[in-house]
């Protein structure tokens, strides 16, 4: 029988989930899992003030709808209450949080791992702007 589920995000935790030093600030990636199994995963994610997220894809569509704050993904500026879809395999990036950094739900099809489309390119970039990424933080997957 089918389930209805109900989740409220002040009852999941925050989970830092990538890192970089910018400067003498740490800026990470954090998300709320809100649900995930072998058809979908929801999170809740927030970027801190100018984290930079690789270009990259995904194995399966994937929207983002940002709630708060604004990110560049590539050379378009998104502003809270924009929507970006990415279909299967559409690569997309880097994403640049904003100066009051940014938070948006996220729903994937599947899988939510990435496919990174040029690492050299994106340690280029990190390198470019004095950025140093870290070692990816150890988090729980639901």
């Amino acid at each position: 029988m089918p389930n209805v589920i109900f989740h409220h995000n002040d009852d999941i935790p925050w989970q830092e989930v990538r890192a970089q030093q910018h400067g003498d600030r740490r800026a990470g990636v954090h998300l709320k899992f809100l649900e995930r199994n072998a058809t979908r995963t929801l999170s809740y994610a927030r970027y801190d003030p100018g984290m930079i997220v690789e270009r990259h894809g995904h194995v399966n569509d994937h929207v983002l709808y940002i709630t708060k704050g604004d990110v560049m993904v590539g050379d378009t500026h998104c502003a809270a209450g924009t929507t970006v879809v990415l279909e299967r395999g559409a690569k997309f990036g880097p994403l640049v949080a904003g100066d009051q950094g940014a938070e948006m739900f996220e729903v994937y099809w599947g899988d939510p791992g990435p496919v990174p489309d040029d690492p050299e390119a994106f340690k280029e970039l990190l390198r470019s702007k004095g950025i140093e990424p870290l070692p990816h933080p150890p988090f729980s997957r639901p």
